[in-house]
C-alpha cells in the first residue's frame, strides 16, 4: 500500500466532485446508478484519476467472460475480515465504471475491481494492483469482444513481467497462456464445464488433448499446470493440503469454483481460508441474480446467463423437470447484437421443462428450441409467460439486458 498520504490534488478533488454531482443527477432522472457518466464526466476532468485514486490502495482485479461480479463479490466480502472494502460491486466494470466505484471509498484499505476482459491490462497499469484474478474466457458478445484467442494474447503481453500475483483458473488453457507470461502465478484447478473455445492450442495451433480433468498439446509440450489451490467436491483443498468446507448460498458448481478462486486471493492478503469462507456464506444474491422473488402470487428464480458458458452453467443448476423455465433473450448494445451465440447452447438439456420464451428476440430463441426439439410456447411478456407456466417456482433464465428488464418489472 502507498501510504496515507492524500493522493488527490485540487484538479482531482474537483473531477470527484463533479463525477459524484452528475451520477446524482442520473440517478434522480431515474437512468440508473449515474457510475458510468460520472466516471466519464471525472475522466475527462483528470485524465489521471483512476491510478490517483488505487495509490492508496491494495488493489485485486478480477476478469472472466463468466463469474467476474460473483467473484468480486466472494473476494470484497472476505477481505473485510481484514480491512474496509471499496469495490464496484453494480459491475460497472470498465474504466469510468470503476473510476465511479473508487471515488466513493475514500477510507478503504482494499480495493476488490471486477474490470471487462478488454480493459484489463489498461486497468492494471492504472491500479498497480496486488493480485489479479483470472477466472476463464470463452466466447461472448461477438460483435463486440475479440476473437477469445486475441483477447488471451492481449492479457499475456499486457501481463508480462507484472508485479502482481496473478492467481489463475488453470482448467481452462486460455487462462493458463495468459497467465504464463507473469512471474508470480498462483494456480486454482477451478474447473471448465465449457470447453469448445479451447480445443486448439492457444501456443502453437495444435489439437490439445483432453484426457479428463488433464490437457496438452502434443505438438509443443504446452500443458496444464499443477494447481496448489483446487476445488474438490464441496471443499477447497488449500497449498497445505488442508480441505476447507464450502457453505454458500449462492447455487451452483461455478459458485463452489468462484469461491475456490476467492479463499486464493484472500490467502494473498493474509486472509486465512476458515476466514474467508465463513464470510462468503453472508452473500445471498449479487445484483439480483439467484434471488428467489414474488411475482403474480409465484417464486422466480431470477438467473443471469449471457453466453453459452454462463448458459451451460445455468442449466446444470436449475431445479429438474418439470420445473417450469422462463427463457428471455435481447440483443441490445450492452448484450451484443449478435444472436448467433444460441446455437452453441445445448438447449436439449432443458427437455421435460415446460419453456415460456419472451424478451426482444423471442423468434430466435423460438427457431433454436424449434430445432433442438423443445416444448415451448412465445409469449409477449413476463406477466403471460408467468400465467402460461405450470405451478411450481418458476426458473428465469435472461441474458444481461433481459435480466434488467426482469428485475424492473419485478420490482427487484
Amino acid at each position: 500500500m502507498a501510504g496515507n498520504s492524500d493522493p488527490l490534488t485540487p484538479r482531482a478533488k474537483i473531477a470527484v466532485t463533479a463525477g459524484k454531482a452528475v451520477a446524482a443527477a442520473s440517478r434522480a432522472a431515474g437512468r440508473g446508478s449515474g457510475s458510468v457518466i460520472g466516471g466519464r464526466v471525472a475522466l475527462k476532468l483528470d485524465p489521471d484519476l483512476l491510478a490517483r485514486l488505487a495509490q492508496n490502495l491494495d488493489v485485486v482485479l478480477v476478469s472472466a467472460t463468466n463469474g467476474k461480479t460473483t467473484t468480486t463479490r466472494l473476494i470484497a466480502e472476505a477481505l473485510r475480515a481484514a480491512g474496509p472494502v471499496v469495490s464496484n460491486a453494480l459491475g460497472a466494470n470498465m474504466p469510468a465504471g470503476i473510476t465511479s466505484a473508487l471515488a466513493g471509498g475514500s477510507d478503504a484499505r482494499y480495493g476488490v475491481i471486477e474490470v471487462d476482459e478488454k480493459y484489463l491490462a489498461g486497468v492494471a497499469r492504472d491500479t498497480d494492483p496486488k493480485c489479479i484474478a483470472l477466472l476463464n474466457l470463452s466466447r461472448d458478445q461477438l460483435d463486440r469482444a475479440a476473437e477469445t484467442r486475441m483477447l488471451a494474447e492481449n492479457w499475456r503481453e499486457g501481463l508480462a513481467g507484472a508485479k502482481a500475483v496473478v492467481v489463475a483458473n488453470c482448467d481452462d488453457p486460455l487462462v493458463v497462456w495468459a497467465a504464463s507470461s507473469s512471474p508470480n502465478v498462483i494456480w486454482v484447478a477451478a474447473g471448465q464445464m465449457w470447453k469448445d473455445d479451447a480445443w486448439s492450442c492457444p501456443s502453437c495451433g495444435g489439437v490439445m488433448q483432453r484426457p479428463g480433468d488433464d490437457w496438452f498439446c502434443g505438438e509443443c509440450g504446452f500443458r496444464r499446470p499443477t494447481p496448489t489451490w483446487a476445488l474438490s467436491g464441496d471443499h477447497v483443498l488449500d497449498p497445505h493440503g488442508s480441505a476447507w468446507p464450502i457453505h454458500l448460498q449462492l447455487p451452483g458448481r461455478a459458485n463452489k469454483a468462484n469461491a475456490a478462486s476467492s479463499a486464493a486471493v484472500a490467502a494473498v492478503f493474509g486472509v486465512p481460508p476458515q476466514v474467508a469462507l465463513e464470510r462468503m456464506y453472508q452473500v445471498q444474491a449479487v445484483a439480483g441474480r439467484y434471488d428467489v422473488v414474488q411475482f403474480m402470487q409465484r417464486d422466480l428464480r431470477l438467473l443471469l446467463a449471457k453466453n453459452p458458458a454462463g448458459w451451460l452453467e445455468t442449466f446444470s443448476l436449475i431445479d429438474p423437470p418439470p420445473t417450469p423455465v422462463i427463457l428471455s433473450v435481447n440483443a441490445r448494445g450492452a448484450d451484443g447484437t449478435d444472436t448467433s451465440w444460441l446455437w452453441d447452447v445445448d438447449y436439449t438439456r432443458l427437455t421435460g421443462h415446460p419453456i415460456c420464451v419472451i424478451g426482444d428476440r423471442k423468434l430466435d430463441l423460438a427457431v433454436r428450441l424449434e430445432v433442438a426439439n423443445q416444448q415451448f410456447q412465445v409469449c409477449e411478456n413476463l406477466d403471460q409467460a408467468v400465467q402460461m407456466s405450470p405451478p411450481g417456482r418458476i426458473e428465469v433464465i435472461a441474458n444481461y439486458t433481459a435480466f434488467q428488464d426482469l428485475r424492473r418489472r419485478v420490482g427487484n
